[in-house]
């Protein structure tokens, strides 16, 4: 199966890439190498998936809608696998010019060449973030989502707008994922569970937010890519009672149970064998007090719920991160 990966130096995209490298299938991933975090991990993660000889990587922004066409008709993917995009809830409050660059005119320009190249599958990623005020849990994905609390959050649901448009109009098979909380080896910096380790580790205080009365649905990485892979041979059907209007479809991808932040800390402690200094703030904006997912859908296509436990999960993480910093 030929497969382009955006976002492939990413955390979520080179753990995709990583895994369908190890299954035998070309893989063409795209990165645009930006900023935001530390380049250097992006470029390790690059390298790693270089050493596979059916991997090509390209370093290029998707807002160059050229460039993208030239690779895609290049290539000619069977599947497109969507899941560069500016990241991060917080940062959308500090840059938000990023977020319409990179999130809109980038996933338009990938629809555009998914459809211009007939791919058989367009995999495009989006948030839990999209559910925004809902209230109501665990989050189902016909649950309407129409008050994203973020621009990232915005930029997310707007997307998925584009994308069931194409399915309409022009019979794009198109499967559109909801992140819940993903973590794991090669994670952001950004995120909380990197924060969180190397401030604990460094005997430095971890900001803990609403006085940690937060859940979250947080998702290990191993299963997320194993319900995506096990997705793409799964493309939505015109006569689909997933969308009536077109091959096109929302899954949610999360653990399907909630943990107390305070609970996620402790597992770091764990691992760490450290304790944290926790230094207590009020809510940021933009945040939710709890996030869940309702995984039926996933299990009821793909037979597969995910199900690692944070404890294990974190331990996995902390390994990681004491290994790639040598310590």
């Amino acid at each position: 199966m030929r497969t382009l990966v955006t976002g492939s130096a990413g955390f979520i995209g080179f753990h995709v890439a990583r895994r369908l490298l190890a299954d035998g299938h070309a893989v063409v991933g795209i990165d645009g190498m930006t900023r935001y975090y530390d380049v250097s991990l992006k470029q390790r993660r690059h390298a790693l998936l270089r050493e596979n000889e059916i991997f090509m990587g390209c370093e290029f922004m998707l807002e160059d809608a050229p460039r993208l066409e030239e690779v895609v008709d290049a290539f000619a993917p069977e599947v497109i696998i969507h899941l560069a995009a500016q990241a991060g809830v917080r940062y959308s409050l500090e840059n938000p010019r990023a977020y319409i660059d990179a999130n809109l005119i980038g996933t338009f320009n990938v629809i555009e060449a998914a459809r211009r190249a007939g791919v058989g599958h367009l995999m495009i990623a989006s948030t839990s973030s999209v559910y925004g005020a809902n209230k109501e849990m665990p989050f189902r994905e016909e649950q309407r989502a129409d008050h994203p609390l973020t621009l990232y959050a915005a930029t997310k649901k707007a997307t998925e707008g584009m994308a069931h448009c194409y399915a309409h109009l022009w019979s794009v098979p198109t499967t559109v994922f909801r992140f819940f909380t993903v973590y794991g080896p090669w994670g952001r910096p950004d995120m909380a569970l990197f924060k969180f380790t190397e401030n604990t580790l460094k005997g430095l205080p971890i900001d803990v937010y609403n006085h940690g009365r937060m859940r979250r649905d947080f998702t290990y990485i191993d299963d997320l890519v194993e319900a995506i892979l096990r997705l793409t041979t799964l493309p939505p059907r015109s006569d689909s009672a997933d969308s009536p209007a077109g091959p096109f479809r929302v899954i949610n991808i999360g653990n399907g149970s909630p943990v107390e932040l305070l609970s996620f800390i402790e597992a770091i402690e764990e691992a760490t064998g450290r304790t944290a200094i926790r230094n207590y703030l009020d809510m940021q904006r933009g945040d939710v007090p709890a996030t869940w997912a309702d995984t039926s859908a996933l299990e009821a296509l793909t037979g597969f719920r995910p199900n690692t436990p944070v404890s294990r999960g974190v331990a996995a993480f902390v390994d990681w991160y004491r290994d790639y910093h040598g310590l």
